[in-house]
């Protein structure tokens, strides 16, 4: 089998790969990396150094392929199937990019610090930052509410890389701030992406982890 994937479930960013790999029914072996396990964390750095997962690995052309974005485009072109991620024009792949960074950006990097800061020791939270964090995820889902009016995917009828952001970022921000009864758009939205088989195999792989993710407090 020529491609490897050195991943963890529960890892949005590792969650947006999935979806793609799944879409296409990409074959592919599976890596789980643990980062607290120190043998299980040294193999992982002697493929990428920088220790951070999602990382593609192709055996047949000699690539390592770090980084969510990059590997789905690598997927689009040498491994494409029935799902196109990348629109073939040239605006509408901008389009798309933007959408695509938007949800990992300001949708996905502040629920991230939310989440982080709770599982950080008594004492060494960091309780501006995780307000900053509130209020730009806070943002990102009113500019999601009003872009997703009247569609069904990010980019319009046509599943791409930017719902492949979007569904673990969106899933996890709602776990961690829901925003079902405020931002209905965008709930239904994440109902949508959640019935898609390919998310759907990523989160109930990623379920005997979703404990360790600390709720919304009421």
């Amino acid at each position: 089998m020529s491609l490897t994937l050195y991943f963890h479930p529960l890892s949005s960013f590792c969650q947006k790969v999935l979806i793609a790999l799944y879409e296409n029914d990409t074959p592919f072996k599976p890596e789980i990396v643990d980062l607290f396990d120190a043998a299980s964390s040294a193999a992982f750095k002697k493929i990428w150094p920088i220790g951070k997962f999602p990382v593609l690995r192709d055996e047949a052309r000699d690539r390592t392929i770090p980084e969510s974005s990059i590997i789905i485009e690598y997927l689009q072109q040498y491994f494409p199937g029935k799902t196109r991620f990348i629109p073939a024009e040239a605006e509408l792949a901008r389009q798309m990019r933007f959408r695509e960074r938007f949800f990992d950006l300001h949708v996905n990097v502040p629920m991230q610090k939310i989440v982080t800061d709770r599982l950080r020791p008594a004492g060494k939270n960091d309780s501006y930052g995780v307000e900053q964090a509130r209020a730009q995820l806070r943002t990102a889902l009113g500019l999601a509410e009003s872009g997703m009016a009247g569609k069904t995917f990010a980019m319009g009828e046509d599943f791409t890389m930017a719902d492949c952001a979007a569904a673990p970022a969106l899933f996890y921000a709602n776990l961690v701030m829901p925003f079902g009864e405020t931002h209905p758009n965008t709930a239904a939205y994440l109902n949508r992406l959640m019935q898609r088989p390919s998310f759907a195999r990523a989160v109930k792989e990623a379920k005997p982890y979703l404990n360790l993710v600390p709720k919304e407090k009421a």
